[in-house]
């Protein structure tokens, strides 16, 4: 990896959550500028390119129109390459992105990877780079997206998740306790969660109007603490199924510490081999969509011109 150019929109912010057409917008005004900072970062001209991949999905629509029409002029005017990326997939292969000539700590496939972002949670069987399957995932809400929300209910900024984490570390992860939902086979569940939580807090305040104030840093270390159970749960069960020893995890959720000290605990009790990508690999970027690219390249898959993004793209589909 020579350059990794991210621009963050605080425009959300102030509506505590993603507003689509906002973020739309930003791409179109951020991409051009963006690009150029990654070229000359780079040290690397127009003319050096040997192909370019861009996300075909899942995401916003919005979004995924800006970044598909600017790649497509890129690759006819360049005479190069266009490949077409699975933004699932990518944060799977966020593990395999080199950086400054270092000795990647890469996984031996197959492995597995639990992805956890605000939009999906999913437990990945990854044969190789081009081969992974899908075999639990969450048939609502996403880690995330609960993370977020009760971030939302407890009167906390937006993005919510980090913030649960902060307070999460200075607080009593057994002082609260909330139920675990019954998901047949590798599948999650984290809606019945939000509604246990938000009642759990009606329940509270009606007694005392202070109660989120005084017991911040113990409601987030309680339900951080549930949320890692049941996802770790379900990864426990399935490296054992498929007898598998090196466990991965990827996607924005993964830069949790409660995840990560959970999973270095069960690695340390199953003689697991684990993999953490770095933090700036962890939340949305291009480096995961480049190794992606990298990897088809290789492969001589390319995409045609007549590519359109797919919102709902599930992976295993590109």
């Amino acid at each position: 990896m020579l350059s990794n150019v991210i621009a963050n929109q605080k425009v959300h912010e102030q509506y505590g959550g993603v507003v689509p057409e906002l973020a739309s917008r930003a791409h179109q005004s951020n991409i051009l500028p963006v690009i150029d900072q990654a070229l000359q970062q780079a040290k690397v001209s127009k003319s050096d390119l040997s192909a370019v991949a861009i996300t075909k999905g899942p995401g916003l629509l919005g979004s995924l129109l800006v970044g598909t029409s600017f790649a497509k002029s890129l690759s006819l005017g360049l005479e190069i390459p266009l490949i077409e990326v699975n933004h699932m997939r990518g944060h799977v292969l966020a593990h395999f992105i080199g950086i400054d000539n270092r000795a990647n700590h890469k996984p031996t496939f197959p492995f597995l990877c639990l992805t956890v972002s605000g939009g999906h949670t999913q437990i990945v069987l990854v044969k190789s780079p081009m081969e992974m399957t899908v075999i639990g995932q969450t048939i609502d809400d996403a880690a995330g997206e609960a993370f977020d929300k009760a971030a939302k209910m407890l009167g906390l900024a937006y993005p919510g998740g980090p913030l649960v984490d902060k307070f999460a570390k200075q607080g009593d992860p057994n002082r609260f306790s909330f139920s675990v939902p019954k998901v047949d086979n590798l599948d999650y569940s984290f809606s019945g969660l939000k509604t246990q939580f938000l009642y759990f807090l009606k329940a509270e305040l009606k007694s005392n109007d202070n109660f989120i104030s005084l017991n911040l840093n113990d409601i987030c270390a309680s339900f951080q603490k549930h949320i890692v159970k049941v996802l770790l749960q379900k990864l426990e069960i399935a490296a054992k199924q498929h007898n598998i020893q090196d466990i991965a995890i990827a996607g924005g959720v993964a830069a949790n510490s409660g995840l990560r000290n959970g999973l270095e605990k069960l690695a340390s009790k199953n003689g697991w081999r684990t993999f953490i990508p770095e933090f700036q690999f962890c939340t949305d970027n291009a480096a995961m969509i480049a190794v992606t690219g990298y990897y088809k390249y290789l492969n001589n898959d390319f995409a045609s011109l007549n590519l359109a993004p797919q919102p709902r793209l599930k992976l295993g589909l590109t």
